[in-house]
């Protein structure tokens, strides 16, 4: 397929899930209640997350875990994206759970446990916020859309944490993934017009994941996404600026295509002229010239009605 034609496809798609948002449910009110600084890893964890709740809620709402990005050793749970995508999605009706998580070299696996116990925290504790349990989904932005991806991918099958929350599982019903890397191996140096290169470019992921060895391609294969597709997979939500100059767009194509084979549920969308770091509605402080509340809320209202 053309690159003119997959951007039609990926554009169409958008259109059509926020057409489809106009009656979508929950609903609840615009205003939204925030609970900060919420201990969810245990006593002995500084890591923490905030709660953005819906302010009217009539029974248990879904829930939303977010990781944030920053290239796995840097970031922080309440960053401007952080902020508009929690109070964005709580004012629709979703429990957002913003996370701290482990960052730095050699944070593998640490950093994929901390995930997957916000997951067991809504889970175990979610009744108690007016959460779901039974309705979870995973997503986060650039390194945060990865340790998603991950976490989704791999839900009660690996890097299962054994503490706080034992015998509780970390399935979720759908992944969102923003910009985030997708094979380490495969993964690009981008040129500031978002075009790729033929230059690898493993950016942090060597230090984090592999003990800064580069020679050690088994630990960068087994913490790339796209090394853990197989069938019967939660449907997936993958977004990204094809002016892109952190992640080349060809990660999220490649993993779209990679669960294409696999059978999994997907959908990509391409928003030309965007870079990296963007929001629901806004990319250095301006309009993105696509509005992705329409299509995101209508993924959320989809794959959480459906259960």
């Amino acid at each position: 397929m053309t690159l003119p034609a997959l951007l039609l496809r990926c554009l169409l798609v958008g259109f059509l899930l926020a057409a489809r948002a106009a009656s979508a449910a929950p609903v609840a009110d615009a205003a939204v209640e925030i609970r900060r600084d919420i201990a969810y890893l245990g006593s002995d964890r500084a890591e923490r997350l905030d709660l953005y709740l819906p302010g009217q809620r009539a029974g248990l709402v879904p829930g939303v875990v977010w990781i944030h990005g920053g290239g796995w050793t840097k970031g922080g749970r309440a960053q401007a994206r952080e902020r508009n995508i929690g109070t964005t999605l709580a004012s629709w009706g979703y429990a957002v759970a913003s996370i701290s998580y482990t960052l730095g070299d050699g944070a593998w696996p640490r950093n994929l446990h901390d995930v997957k116990n916000a997951v067991r925290f809504l889970r175990s504790e979610g009744a108690g916020y007016g959460i779901d349990g039974g309705r979870i989904v995973v997503a986060g932005g650039s390194a945060g859309g990865h340790l998603a991806l991950l976490a989704g991918f791999t839900a009660d099958r690996s890097w299962e944490p054994e503490i706080p929350y034992p015998g509780v599982s970390s399935a979720v019903i759908a992944i969102i993934d923003f910009y985030g890397p997708t094979n380490h191996l495969s993964r690009v140096k981008a040129n500031q017009d978002g075009s790729g290169t033929s230059i690898p470019h493993m950016g942090n992921a060597v230090a984090v994941f592999a003990g800064g060895d580069p020679e050690n391609r088994e630990a960068l294969v087994d913490s790339s996404p796209v090394t853990h597709v197989v069938p019967g997979l939660p449907p997936v939500l993958i977004v990204h600026g094809l002016a892109d100059a952190t992640v080349f767009h060809g990660q999220s194509s490649e993993l779209a295509a990679t669960l294409a084979r696999a059978g999994v549920r997907h959908e990509l969308i391409l928003i030309p002229g965007v870079g990296h770091t963007f929001d629901l509605d806004t990319w250095n402080d301006r309009p993105i010239g696509f509005d992705l509340r329409g299509p995101v809320r209508a993924f959320l209202d989809r794959v959480t009605q459906e259960r």
